[in-house]
């Protein structure tokens, strides 16, 4: 099933990584009526005009702070995909009020702004930062996705559908370790903050399947999370830079020895299938037969980067790597 085909789709944050690998995917095995690409930066825009020079693609300069250009980006959408955010750790915590009027306000407005156009459905990317959360990203983060489950309630009659993406870090996107380590392996050291670390990864093109196969299957209110890979952060150096010094830096501010993508609570409401698992939610709009297929988990189940059964080998971190 084509999801979106003769569909207009508006993508927030469509100039970034996963903009940008969601736009090339689509187009090139799908058949939308358009896909609006909605961002700040108009220097980017021109840069992926002239790079997909594709007449199905729309720009639209705007924030998402401004509800009255996302209520007029809307009009005659038939999906929206959320992937704007502020999502430097360090950023959002010099700039807090920032980050909440991007992050969480922003959220707020995509919400009214897709049931006012009667939108059929918003996927919002979400990350493991949101569960547990030890920064101010990760707190806005996980209040966007309980808005966004809460706005199936908003929505009352209107059939608008919202639900969400969370995953993991994502290889190679802007502030991932892989470009910096790339970079120090020319300059001398590589410096980790801690040697137990662990992370989630999935690559981009991964990222935007998953996300093309949630859009496909929501009934909204969901949480869809896949299996993906763990590694630890000292086997990601030893790949990149064997014969590099490794200089241990001490933990950041605001960052996790290990992430979370399903925590014990959010279990007893989820279901697994093969290659993900669906959290549920437990507010009343939500008709449990909408998932007759997958298992519950057991109790007690939890789904972190330490205690992962997948874990990513040093030659496939390097064939991944070739890419880089």
């Amino acid at each position: 099933m084509d999801i979106f085909k003769d569909k207009t789709i508006l993508l927030t944050g469509g100039t970034g990584s996963f903009g940008n690998k969601f736009t090339e995917i689509v187009l090139k095995k799908n058949k939308p009526k358009a896909i609006r690409i909605f961002s700040r930066g108009e220097k980017l825009q021109l840069d992926m005009a002239n790079k997909f020079k594709d007449e199905r693609l729309r720009f639209f300069i705007g924030d998402v702070r401004d509800k009255d250009r996302l209520h007029r980006a809307m009009t005659d959408a038939d999906i929206v995909v959320h992937a704007a955010a502020l999502k430097q750790v360090p950023a959002c915590e010099y700039n807090p009020i920032e980050a909440v009027k991007t992050n969480i306000d922003g959220a707020a407005n995509i919400i009214d702004a897709a049931i006012d156009n009667r939108v059929g459905k918003v996927m919002a990317i979400s990350t493991d930062k949101a569960v547990h959360p030890v920064n101010l990203y990760g707190a806005t983060k996980m209040t966007a996705e309980k808005l966004f489950s809460q706005g199936n309630s908003y929505a009352g009659k209107i059939k608008t559908k919202f639900s969400c993406v969370r995953y993991g870090n994502v290889i190679g996107s802007r502030g991932s370790v892989i470009p910096l380590f790339l970079k120090q392996k020319n300059q001398g050291p590589l410096t980790i903050t801690d040697e137990r670390m662990t992370r989630f990864w999935i690559t981009l093109e991964q990222g935007v399947n998953f996300v093309i196969k949630c859009t496909e299957k929501m009934k909204g209110g969901e949480i869809f999370v896949p299996k993906i890979p763990s590694m630890k952060v000292t086997d990601l150096a030893e790949a990149i830079a064997p014969d590099n010094k490794k200089k241990v830096i001490g933990i950041r501010p605001g960052e996790k020895l290990h992430e979370i993508l399903l925590t014990v609570d959010e279990a007893r409401h989820s279901r697994e299938f093969d290659d993900s698992f669906v959290i549920e939610p437990e507010q009343p709009f939500f008709n449990p037969k909408n998932f007759t297929e997958g298992k519950p988990l057991p109790e007690g189940f939890h789904y972190t980067s330490d205690n992962n059964n997948d874990w990513l080998s040093e030659k496939q971190l390097k064939k991944i790597l070739k890419e880089f």
